[in-house]
């Protein structure tokens, strides 16, 4: 068993607070693990030659987590050498927490969350990033005259904690959002569809098909990502331990990952049963839908990850983001934001991943 410091317990415990970045389909989570973790660092398998790791989803099992899943269901992790567990997360889950304890190896992680880890010194490092675009949107009802973000100025829009330190300064900063239009989220559309001059923050591949079936009509949606909105998400993030102690295994994890997202968006039917098993209420129609809709929207191919494969980053792209966070308060203007990520492990082209 692993004892984490309690000074770096609490220091960890409020970086994943403080973003609010636990979150998927527009969920957050913001409570925190039992102090003691079981240090469950990369070990070689009791049998065969596998190399027994855990990687910690940021929610729980859904399409948007469906290449890891897949790369299971499919063989494809033992095909590099790797015994993988796949451990769910949800609103209890601290991230940081686990990694930094060594409950797991790897999380799916997100830039804002990772520049904040250099500001406050934790050793974490995105080796990985499977999203090309942030899957966060900001919904609006149709037929009240929203044809641009801009038209939402003035409006009360529904959001949660955690927007407050990461799209939120982004919005104001761009299109003049104030605070006094903010409302509180609580993950239930009932405020947003009782009031048609709202609006309400979700995730691409979920809150629509929710207010659709409940509100009986298809929501306005403005995917920020298209809107200079800039960050990676669901990326692949380690500690700094383990890249410098074993590169190897790094980057075998990365392959095997990107690897199984490609088999996911050809044929997810592997990928979902084990989704299904980790999380029973997950419906078809739900997977469906949000496989269809980062598809759609380019989600993981799309910019970068057209030529250099799924999981591609760029410096470029990680500075532009950085400043345009830094410019609306988020980061210090001081901070090093290349220390939140390496290059070493991905950008090798899509006929490698697909081969």
């Amino acid at each position: 068993m692993t004892k984490l410091n309690r000074r770096r317990f609490i220091q960890y415990g409020s970086l994943a607070a403080g973003t609010g970045l636990m979150a998927a389909c527009g969920n957050t989570a913001e409570t925190v693990v039992t102090e003691t973790v079981t240090d469950t660092t990369a070990e070689t398998a009791a049998t065969g030659d596998l190399q027994k790791i855990s990687f910690g989803t940021n929610w729980y099992a859904q399409a948007e987590h469906g290449g890891f899943y897949q790369a299971v269901a499919a063989g494809i992790y033992k095909e590099y050498g790797l015994d993988v567990t796949i451990q769910m997360g949800g609103p209890q889950v601290n991230g940081t927490q686990l990694l930094m304890g060594k409950a797991v190896d790897f999380f799916m992680g997100y830039s804002a969350a990772a520049i904040k880890a250099v500001e406050e010194d934790i050793p974490k490092i995105t080796v990985a990033a499977i999203f090309q675009k942030d899957p966060q949107i900001i919904t609006a009802h149709p037929d009240q005259g929203i044809k641009d973000l801009v038209d939402l100025k003035g409006k009360p829009i529904f959001i949660s904690k955690a927007a407050n330190v990461t799209y939120w300064p982004f919005l104001a900063a761009k299109y003049g959002f104030t605070d006094d239009m903010k409302r509180n989220y609580n993950f239930n559309p009932g405020p947003f569809l009782a009031d048609k001059n709202s609006a309400q923050q979700g995730y691409l591949s979920s809150e629509p098909l929710a207010i659709a079936k409940e509100g009986g009509f298809d929501p306005v949606v403005f995917l920020l990502a298209d809107h200079g909105y800039t960050p990676y998400a669901t990326t692949i993030e380690t500690r700094k331990e383990i890249v410098d102690g074993d590169p190897d295994l790094v980057q075998r994890f990365v392959d095997a990952s990107i690897k199984g997202w490609y088999s996911y968006f050809e044929d997810p039917t592997l990928g979902n049963e084990l989704i299904k098993q980790d999380n029973p209420e997950m419906s078809d129609e739900q997977l469906a839908y949000s496989l269809e809709k980062m598809q759609e929207y380019g989600i993981a191919i799309s910019g970068d990850a057209e030529s250099k494969g799924i999981g591609s980053m760029t410096d470029d792209r990680w500075k532009t983001f950085f400043t345009d966070m830094a410019d609306a308060g988020v980061f210090s203007k001081d901070t090093d934001y290349t220390k939140a990520f390496t290059l070493d492990f991905v950008n090798k082209g899509t006929d490698y991943y697909q081969g």
